[in-house]
Parts: C-alpha cells; structure tokens; sequence
C-alpha cells in the first residue's frame, strides 16, 4: 500500500467487493512521473470465473464520489475488448478511474507477447488503438495495492526482463508504417486534405513512439506523453520534442509540404537508428 491518503481510504472497500481479485495503482502515478492534478488509475482484477458485483461497485462508488449522481460505473465489456469497463469518479476533489482487468486474459496477453505475438484493436480514446502489449506493460509498472493470491506478483513475473521476442514485435509491426503514413500524407497533402495529412502524423509518431520504446526496453501503456517521455531515452532521435512541436506547427500553418518533409527526416533517423536504412 501506498502513503497515499485516498488511496488508503478507497483501497479497503475496493478490497470488500465481491469479485475483486486483486487492486493496483497504474498510469503515471505508478511510475512516479504525475503531476499534481493527474489522475488515480486504479486495476481491478478479477476472474473470468468470478466476476466483479457490479452491484456493490455502484453502491460503493455513489458513496465514495463527490457527486453521487454523477458517478458513473459500467457493465464489464462496456468500452470493448481492451478496456473492457470501469468508472469514472471524482473523489475528495481528485479524479479517480477504476479499470477493469480479467487476470485470465491479461496472463494470456502475457503469454503471447513473451513469445512475439502482438496486435493492435480499434480502441475509444486511444487514437492509435490498443497494442496488446499494453497489458503486460500495465501489470510490469503497476503497483499492487492488494494481491491476496499473488496473482500480480505472479504476473510480474513474467514482464521482466523485457522479452526480445516482443521488442522485435513491437519493431516489426510499428516500423514500416511511419514511412507508409508518411507517404499517405504525401498524397493528401496533394489534395490540400489538412485533416487527413494530420491523421497520417500523428499514425507515424505514434508508431516511431512503439519503436523507440521497444528498442529501449520499455513498455509503452500509452500514447500519451510517449513522444516526450521518449525523447530522454539512450536510443532516441535528437531534438525529438522540438522537432515533432515543429511538424504540429506547419500542420497548423498549413504548411503541409514543410510538416511532411520534417516527418521524413524523423523517418529516416529512425531507419539509421535501427539499422533499416
């Protein structure tokens, strides 16, 4: 448990709930890089066999939020595949997300990543979708709040060290794309397609983002930040905080030939600092 005082406050009644398995602190709280106002990512796993009261979650959530009424709490399945549900809450004036997570299907998830089999799903709220990859990447950074049958240390277990079968994956899957979007933006850059230009930029970020994780041996939980968090890793690509400020800045500009031409510099860099070129 952390020292975290909302935390040692919801932790014990999460713990109550039928169906809840185990609790971790995930998200940029777990990984010690939050800022004051981030929110509290909060696990809770469960077994395909057992799953959560749903029931009792609502209960506790309406007298845990602020704002009973506005507590929402969704059946499990709710937001698709990869985020299957959860809730939204906002407590003692600070924002609090509860995730779920089957421990079944993330140990599955494990499984193949650690044998180089990854993929990628169409996910609300993750414009670049959702790397399977990222299950495993949750359970290696989260800190377990509550793990009674040690089925998250069992789990961490098998994130580390970070597998090479997976690090070539995430290369293989990620890195011929950026020089695809980049082309794609290339042709609608040719219609003056601003939007889509824009769609095929940030397609190609967020992939040399998996790549520069993956030739790190870090695990990437999401998109957001990714760029920048990457950008003080060993292996990078020089001034790449500045230099993808600039790309968004021509896009804006409707500069779209100058945003391109910057993207292909990254692209190449990339190819050199992996040995593609």
């Amino acid at each position: 448990m952390t020292s975290d005082p909302l935390l040692t406050r919801i932790v014990p009644r999460l713990a109550e709930v039928p169906g809840v398995a185990a609790i971790v602190l995930g998200g940029s709280r777990a990984r010690g890089i939050a800022a004051e106002a981030s929110d509290h990512d909060i696990g809770l796993y469960f077994h395909a066999t057992a799953p959560l009261d749903l029931d009792r979650l609502r209960r506790l959530a309406s007298g845990l939020g602020d704002d009973p009424a506005a507590a929402t709490v969704t059946p499990i399945g709710e937001w698709g595949p990869r985020i299957v549900g959860g809730a939204w809450l906002t407590i003692g004036g600070r924002k609090v997300d509860w995730l779920y997570r089957e421990i079944e299907a993330v140990e599955a998830s494990i499984a193949e990543g650690r044998a180089g089999r990854v993929t990628m799903a169409y996910q609300p709220g993750h414009p670049h979708g959702f790397c399977s990859a990222t299950w495993m990447g949750e359970v290696a950074l989260a800190v377990p709040l509550h793990d009674p049958t040690g089925a998250i240390a069992r789990m961490k277990a098998e994130t580390t060290p970070y597998p090479e079968a997976l690090a070539d994956a995430l290369a293989r899957l990620f890195r011929w794309e950026v020089s695809f979007a980049v082309e794609n933006g290339r042709t609608a850059a040719a219609r003056g397609d601003r939007t889509h230009v824009a769609g095929c930029a940030y397609r190609a970020l967020a992939c040399m983002a998996q790549v520069l994780f993956a030739m790190n041996r870090r695990y990437l939980i999401n998109e957001k930040g990714a760029l920048t968090e990457a950008a003080a890793f060993p292996l990078t690509l020089p001034a790449l905080t500045s230099r993808v400020d600039a790309i968004w800045a021509a896009i804006g500009a409707g500069d779209l030939s100058a945003a391109l031409s910057r993207l292909s510099a990254l692209d190449l860099e990339l190819r050199l600092l992996t040995g593609a070129g």
